[in-house]
């Protein structure tokens, strides 16, 4: 199995690193290629530098630091390195990608990225929580991270319609020995969005920060990670809302 792994914390996050070890439980070092942000990336989204050349780092054969977004590494390592890959794989999120969180997300952006060129995909990220510190942020992927991804590989869906299908996986925010088991979840939704302007020293800036730990419900993503379980949700590149035009062509 080939596999490209990416993020959107940058090539050094230490999530990445996480991801690296889970990927090695799927295949060998020489058929995984890192392909990551030479700098953090986070929000934004699936933007691709379109008007921009990108640069690229080479930190060994098989890693490389690209000067450009999530979605930016995942066409360079399809395009520049003439390999076929079995599965992207996105994170590990320092912090969830979960309800609207999801669709700021670059971690996420990669897997849209991916599942349109035809690539299975799975964004992972993990929770924060009281419970959890540096030291032990991503004990719950850390164990848990395999059999998730071996889960989803096994159930082998990835197509809707004809609409490629990606995977958006959150763990809870607790270490591993308390997770509670595995949800397969919708997006959760908070009313409103998280961010405002300000101006600091005639400098407009955008201001905000995510909510956490307020539930959007049951059976959502972030529902089932604050009552410890993991959240598998899959997520669709077709945006069309398919309840509200079967009403519309009622008319």
């Amino acid at each position: 199995m080939k596999i490209l792994i990416t993020n959107d914390d940058g090539i050094d996050a230490p999530g990445l690193a996480v991801l690296y070890k889970i990927a090695l439980g799927l295949t060998s070092a020489e058929k995984i290629l890192t392909v990551a942000p030479a700098t953090e990336q986070s929000g934004v989204s699936h933007a691709i530098s379109y008007h921009s050349s990108i640069n690229l780092e080479k930190i060994t054969k098989n890693r490389w630091a690209c000067h450009g977004t999530p979605a930016d590494c995942v066409i360079v390592g399809i395009s520049e390195y003439n390999q076929k890959f079995d599965l992207v794989l996105s994170g590990v999120n320092r912090g969830n990608n979960a309800g609207q969180n999801t669709m700021y997300s670059g971690t996420v952006g990669a897997t849209i990225e991916a599942a349109m060129n035809g690539i299975p995909a799975i964004a992972l990220s993990q929770f924060f929580g009281p419970k959890l510190d540096n030291e032990n942020i991503f004990d719950a992927v850390s164990m848990h991270g395999l059999k998730t991804i071996q889960n989803i590989l096994s159930i082998n869906i990835w197509n809707n319609n004809s609409a490629p299908i990606h995977y958006n996986v959150n763990f809870p925010p607790c270490l591993g020995i308390d997770v509670t088991g595995t949800s397969f979840t919708m997006q959760g939704y908070r009313t409103g969005a998280p961010f405002s302007t300000e101006t600091s020293n005639e400098l407009l800036k955008i201001k905000g920060l995510p909510q956490q730990q307020e539930d959007t419900g049951s059976g959502t993503d972030i529902n089932a990670n604050i009552n410890g379980k993991i959240s598998i949700t899959p997520c669709s590149v077709d945006l069309t809302n398919h309840a509200v035009l079967r009403e519309l062509l009622k008319l």
